[in-house]
């Protein structure tokens, strides 16, 4: 699958009408877009070609830009992902304690393998730069939550609670 494809998936009408109207309250205010960007990302999972054409419009800004901003942030997709997105810290520290083990026992566990959405759509993995807390490591983050000094079993256990829809 190309970029051009990726990025070219449907965004729902009621969706675009939303994302519209955030992005319309920073018309000729190039410098709130991260602001937009973070907005948006409440409503939609991953940032399509109608979703960047929607706050290029109403922010009065080029598509390209919209897009260039997208595709730099790690946090940030025009692929679309799962309902949860564990991301793995690819960095040094989490490579030296285990990281590599706690990768094979997501994939195994999942399924999928690092950079794929499981077929129902409720898990994705990616890598991440950093998480920032090299001292717990290896560290994941499953969206908002990290988990820390990591396991393969714990984090089966961790993802299991995920299956099981036992988070808030």
């Amino acid at each position: 699958m190309s970029n051009e494809e990726i990025y070219s998936y449907k965004t729902s009408s009621s969706q675009l009408v939303k994302i519209a109207e955030i992005a319309s309250r920073y018309k000729g205010r190039p410098e709130m877009l991260m602001k937009v960007v973070i907005q948006t990302q409440k409503i939609v999972t991953a940032f399509s070609a109608s979703v960047a054409a929607v706050i290029a419009r109403e922010m009065e800004i080029p598509q390209t830009q919209v897009y260039s901003f997208i595709t730099f942030y790690a946090m940030l997709s025009v692929k679309p992902r799962g309902k949860y997105i564990i991301r793995m810290c690819k960095s040094a520290p989490c490579h030296i304690r285990g990281a590599k083990e706690i990768v094979t026992a997501l994939e195994d566990l999942l399924g999928i393998k690092m950079g794929e959405t499981t077929e129902d759509k409720r898990f994705t993995l990616e890598y991440c730069p950093c998480l920032g807390i090299c001292e717990q490591s290896p560290a994941i983050m499953i969206n908002d939550r990290t988990y820390v000094n990591l396991t393969p079993e714990s984090v089966r256990e961790v993802v299991r609670r995920y299956i099981r829809e036992e988070v808030e």
